[in-house]
């Protein structure tokens, strides 16, 4: 393979950075999480209150990411930075359960969501729902093989659209005259704990970082990074915030905390029975945005590591479409562990276990800035977290939170994860070794 066809186009724009943040965060959860962060913090003031802590530890994390990303613009994103900061091994368990199991089989339970929500409008079987969702997933890979801009272009409209229905919630909620008003804001719920809640928020927050696995389209990553995250993050706190309000002003407490989705219930209140199918289709288009930019940034990181021969079929994983300058090949491989997925339905099991293991590697991340003004001398100019060293022990400690509440909640299943991650360790000695003869 020629040097030139090895070399990706410079093409995701600023924009397009930024509707993967916004379009990776945002999913179904906004529409079902108030209910369930409502219960867990007793009043809607605690609840909201929870929202925006959840949102500032999730910035204070973004922030000092943001710093490493600026300091080491290379594709890969995560499993670079920890293998730039803590060592080979580390990045590389990271990158082997990303490229395994964590991006396809995400992949695969958005495509299953997709088809679930069609269902609204299309009634169907098990069966067709796979069928269905094997083929949103098809015609998403053949966009994203064919140009790194189609699948720019899916990721806009696609954020666009989810915010409509979001949109539409928050300025007809905040303004309605149903009950209960403002009155539901103060109004008092049972309670399963503030930090239980302030937990549900930051599952909801998850997927902002995806975007550092395209630094290498990127024509100025160093700065555009942090913009686009820092921004995307802000964004999507304040989004979160207000929906809730909405969603307080319009149902009571009770109707709430005993729905699944207190986000259609809103919608009926406001703009009547065709409200359930407003914020259906809003949901579909969601999860689109969300399994597009899955797919776009999970093929970057096996993308990145077949480049330096760090997995098996190396030079096959590494290649860039000759024509297209995409990943090709790799993101024929994470479609076709995501059909495996869906055709298996294991990946919510799958995602479960390794819950624990990606927050550990996270966690990891955002303390890497202290080892990182250690190692790379901060260059004038360059980006920097602010309010350091207390944003990144923010970030740092909300994620050792997750740690901790994960681990006491489901230990076996920690534990498993841990058990599949560490597979990995033979692979990664192998394919060292393998390297070290060929230099040799």
């Amino acid at each position: 393979m020629s040097s030139n066809s090895s070399i990706m186009k410079k093409s995701v724009t600023v924009v397009e950075a930024l509707a993967i943040v916004v379009g990776m965060i945002i999913g179904s959860g906004i529409f079902l999480k108030p209910s369930i962060v409502l219960s867990d913090a007793g009043t809607p003031t605690l609840s909201i209150l929870a929202w925006t802590l959840g949102g500032i530890i999730t910035l204070a994390s973004a922030l000092s990411i943001s710093e490493i990303a600026a300091a080491i613009p290379k594709p890969g994103g995560l499993y670079v930075y920890l293998e730039e900061l803590y060592g080979g091994v580390f990045g590389f368990l990271l990158g082997w359960v990303q490229t395994i199991i964590s991006y396809p089989a995400s992949v695969a339970a958005l495509a299953i969501a997709f088809a679930t929500y069609s269902g609204y409008f299309l009634p169907m079987n098990e069966g067709e729902q796979k069928l269905l969702a094997i083929g949103i997933l098809a015609f998403i890979l053949t966009m994203n093989v064919l140009s790194t801009k189609y699948g720019g272009f899916i990721q806009t409209a696609a954020t666009i659209g989810k915010l409509i229905p979001i949109i539409g919630i928050v300025a007809f909620g905040l303004l309605s005259d149903a009950a209960p008003g403002l009155d539901g804001i103060s109004a008092a719920a049972s309670s399963a704990g503030f930090g239980v809640a302030i937990l549900g928020t930051l599952w909801a927050y998850d997927g902002w970082i995806g975007v550092t696995n395209m630094a290498g389209e990127m024509k100025n990553p160093s700065r555009t990074l942090p913009r686009v995250i820092t921004g995307g993050v802000l964004f999507v706190i304040v989004v979160y915030v207000l929906f809730n309000l909405a969603i307080f002003q319009v149902l009571p407490v009770e109707t709430i905390i005993s729905s699944k989705t207190p986000g259609a219930d809103a919608a009926k209140v406001l703009f009547g029975s065709d409200g359930a199918a407003f914020l259906t289709a809003g949901i579909m288009i969601s999860v689109l945005g969300a399994l597009n930019g899955y797919l776009m940034t999970a093929a970057r990181v096996p993308q990145a590591m077949g480049q330096e021969g760090k997995l098996p079929f190396s030079r096959f994983l590494g290649g860039i479409h000759p024509r297209f300058k995409t990943p090709a090949n790799a993101l024929a491989l994470q479609s076709v562990l995501a059909v495996i997925y869906i055709l298996s339905g294991s990946f919510n099991t799958l995602t479960d276990m390794l819950v624990f293991v990606l927050w550990i590697f996270f966690t990891m991340g955002v303390f890497g800035v202290f080892l990182l003004r250690r190692k790379y001398p901060v260059e004038k100019g360059r980006y920097r977290v602010p309010l350091y060293p207390i944003t990144p022990l923010i970030g740092g400690l909300g994620g050792a939170y997750i740690l901790y509440s994960t681990i006491v909640g489901d230990p076996v299943r920690s534990l498993v994860g841990i058990g599949i991650t560490l597979i990995g360790l033979p692979v990664y000695f192998i394919m060292r070794n393998r390297s070290t003869s060929r230099g040799a």
